[in-house]
């Protein structure tokens, strides 16, 4: 058996080569040096401290010398390592400093902008107008009543007293709904207006009744100034023993004095409506001019055109017909209601010129209504 091998030089051992230590350390501490961020710097680390890096390469070499070998390159491989190992920590820290200061530039926040940068929103005035009405309402006793947006023939015309050649029946005013099981005797459409919900509250309730009925309806109509097919309507129904026509008038002025202020006056012209009789127009006096440029050329209102007076909607005490078709005695009971448009009304309260604005979705119309609770 041969004897461990004294005699080995470690010179002769390529990686362990004084020369070949000194161009591996310096070549790690120029990789470092040119390390522009931390994402470099990190590659350059692991290139020349890693597992396979040429310097711990280099001292898996050190096992396979003569144990008097061991000493001088382990020496000599432990200082160029720790030189690396040095000059790393060192560039890491300046890069490091580098990175916080330039954060602090540019992620800097000025704390004396507005918190919130999301420019606040508003509800839709038809919405808060819609509710402030029923508020109105709501306070002498009465109760909100809904209904479906498409709607039976029956309940949207028949039971309403409006006959089968009336013209409010033809396709050019109502959009009629083929279903997937059309009815012969009652076809399905949507609502022209909201005196379903009436009807379908009479059916479901004994009176007294006392509802008001806010919702959208739907016309053949173009959109343009003051007209859209889709628009928001309100109605008003009391059932009771003994209401006439006084009760009627005092519930409407109670109305346009909580909506307009006080001092309004109301006045009813005679009209026809097939589900009321007797019926009326529903005229309040200007809340502008107060009825003073009516006559007075040298004074014109704009609001009421000079006229004196607002048309509001139409109102009259509930048809027999209409009472009998729900199922209501009207030997015993009677009634009164009337409807109005919420899209004229918050054109007479806030002198809204164009209908469209109301529906087109633009924040810029709804912002100055601001937001009310």
């Amino acid at each position: 058996m041969s004897a461990p091998n004294k005699s080995y030089d470690p010179v002769e051992v390529e990686a362990l080569k004084p020369e070949e230590i000194e161009r591996m350390r310096d070549e790690a501490l120029a990789a470092f040096a040119a390390a522009g961020d931390l994402e470099a710097l990190h590659e350059a680390k692991i290139a020349h401290t890693g597992p396979a890096s040429p310097l711990s390469l280099a001292n898996r070499e050190i096992g396979a010398l003569p144990p008097q070998a061991k000493a001088e390159a382990g020496k000599r491989v432990g200082m160029a390592r720790g030189a690396v190992n040095k000059a790393l920590a060192a560039r890491q820290t300046e890069l490091e400093a580098e990175r916080d200061a330039r954060v602090l530039v540019e992620e800097a926040v000025d704390v004396t902008l507005p918190y919130d940068r999301v420019p606040a929103g508003a509800r839709h005035p038809l919405t808060t107008l819609s509710e402030r009405i029923e508020d109105v309402f709501v306070a002498m006793g009465y109760e909100v009543a809904e209904g479906p947006e498409v709607e039976a023939e029956w309940f949207n015309f028949d039971a309403l007293n409006i006959a089968k050649d009336h013209p409010a029946r033809a396709m050019q005013d109502t959009l009629f709904v083929q279903g997937p099981q059309k009815q012969a005797e009652s076809e399905v459409v949507l609502r022209t207006h909201t005196s379903p919900v009436q009807v379908r509250t009479m059916l479901d309730r004994e009176p007294p009744i006392y509802v008001i009925c806010p919702g959208r309806v739907y016309r053949m109509d173009e959109l343009d100034a003051t007209h859209t097919p889709v628009f928001t309507q309100v109605e008003l129904l009391a059932i009771d023993e003994g209401l006439t026509m006084a009760d009627l008038k005092g519930t409407i002025e109670h109305m346009v004095r909580s909506l307009f202020g006080e001092g309004l006056t109301t006045r009813l012209r005679p009209n026809y409506f097939p589900f009321t009789e007797p019926s009326a127009e529903l005229d309040m006096q200007c809340y502008v001019c107060r009825g003073a440029s009516a006559g007075d050329p040298e004074h014109p209102c704009r609001t009421c055109s000079s006229e004196g007076w607002i048309e509001l909607g139409g109102c009259g005490m509930v048809n027999p017909r209409v009472l009998i078709a729900a199922g209501i005695d009207p030997e015993k009971y009677s009634g009164f209601a009337f409807g109005f448009g919420i899209e004229r009304l918050l054109m007479f309260r806030h002198n809204v010129e164009d209908m469209r604005d109301m529906v087109e979705g633009d924040v810029r119309f709804t912002r100055p209504f601001g937001m009310e609770i």
